[in-house]
Protein backbone atom coordinates (compact mmCIF):
# COMPACT_ATOMS: atom_id res chain seq x y z
CA UNK A 1 0.00 0.00 0.00
CA UNK A 2 1.25 3.25 -0.41
CA UNK A 3 0.72 5.85 2.73
CA UNK A 4 0.33 9.21 2.14
CA UNK A 5 1.79 12.12 3.81
CA UNK A 6 -1.02 12.97 6.09
CA UNK A 7 -0.89 9.27 7.13
CA UNK A 8 2.95 9.20 7.70
CA UNK A 9 2.37 12.23 9.54
CA UNK A 10 -0.08 10.75 12.17
CA UNK A 11 2.79 7.76 12.33
CA UNK A 12 5.35 9.72 13.28
CA UNK A 13 3.47 12.43 15.77
CA UNK A 14 2.01 8.73 17.63
CA UNK A 15 5.80 7.76 17.49
CA UNK A 16 6.63 11.29 18.97
CA UNK A 17 4.58 10.40 22.15
CA UNK A 18 5.43 6.55 22.04
CA UNK A 19 8.78 7.17 22.14
CA UNK A 20 9.36 10.39 25.11
CA UNK A 21 6.88 8.03 27.31
CA UNK A 22 9.19 5.52 26.89
CA UNK A 23 12.52 7.70 27.57
CA UNK A 24 10.74 8.95 30.63
CA UNK A 25 10.41 5.88 31.91
CA UNK A 26 13.49 4.21 31.02
CA UNK A 27 15.34 6.76 32.56
CA UNK A 28 13.22 6.65 35.64
CA UNK A 29 14.36 3.46 36.06
CA UNK A 30 17.98 2.91 34.75
CA UNK A 31 17.36 -0.60 34.73
CA UNK A 32 18.78 -1.30 31.83
CA UNK A 33 22.92 -1.67 31.38
CA UNK A 34 25.35 0.63 29.65
CA UNK A 35 23.43 3.46 31.59
CA UNK A 36 23.11 6.37 28.61
CA UNK A 37 24.62 4.75 26.17
CA UNK A 38 21.92 1.48 26.97
CA UNK A 39 19.27 3.05 27.16
CA UNK A 40 19.78 5.26 24.20
CA UNK A 41 20.39 1.84 22.01
CA UNK A 42 17.38 0.25 23.52
CA UNK A 43 15.42 3.32 22.09
CA UNK A 44 16.50 3.24 18.97
CA UNK A 45 15.79 -0.07 18.11
CA UNK A 46 12.64 0.66 19.74
CA UNK A 47 11.99 3.09 17.52
CA UNK A 48 12.52 0.97 14.54
CA UNK A 49 10.59 -1.08 15.54
CA UNK A 50 7.80 0.42 16.55
CA UNK A 51 7.79 2.13 13.29
CA UNK A 52 7.72 -1.02 11.62
CA UNK A 53 4.68 -2.37 13.37
CA UNK A 54 2.56 0.96 12.77
CA UNK A 55 3.87 0.81 9.27
CA UNK A 56 2.43 -2.54 8.84
CA UNK A 57 -0.59 -1.78 10.29
CA UNK A 58 -1.33 0.52 7.61
CA UNK A 59 -0.53 -2.57 5.52
CA UNK A 60 2.85 -1.07 4.25
CA UNK A 61 7.03 -1.03 5.35
CA UNK A 62 9.98 0.84 5.61
CA UNK A 63 11.03 -0.62 2.60
CA UNK A 64 7.53 0.32 0.70
CA UNK A 65 8.33 4.48 1.73
CA UNK A 66 9.32 6.85 -1.28
CA UNK A 67 13.07 8.86 -0.94
CA UNK A 68 11.01 11.56 0.84
CA UNK A 69 8.92 10.09 3.28
CA UNK A 70 12.11 7.89 4.05
CA UNK A 71 14.25 10.90 4.63
CA UNK A 72 11.28 12.71 6.94
CA UNK A 73 11.27 9.84 9.26
CA UNK A 74 15.13 9.81 9.21
CA UNK A 75 15.13 13.33 10.27
CA UNK A 76 12.28 13.05 12.35
CA UNK A 77 14.01 10.61 14.50
CA UNK A 78 16.79 12.57 14.55
CA UNK A 79 14.59 15.76 16.09
CA UNK A 80 13.53 12.85 18.84
CA UNK A 81 16.85 11.75 19.92
CA UNK A 82 18.46 15.02 19.80
CA UNK A 83 15.44 16.43 22.35
CA UNK A 84 15.87 13.21 24.17
CA UNK A 85 19.99 13.92 24.45
CA UNK A 86 19.32 17.34 25.03
CA UNK A 87 16.55 16.12 28.18
CA UNK A 88 18.08 13.14 30.00
CA UNK A 89 22.17 13.31 29.32
CA UNK A 90 23.71 14.46 32.31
Amino acid sequence: MVLSEKMLDEILSYLDKSMFNLANEAFENLEIDGGYSGVESFLLNQFDLRLENLLVAKKSSIHHLESGMKNKVIQRKQVIFDTIAKRYRN
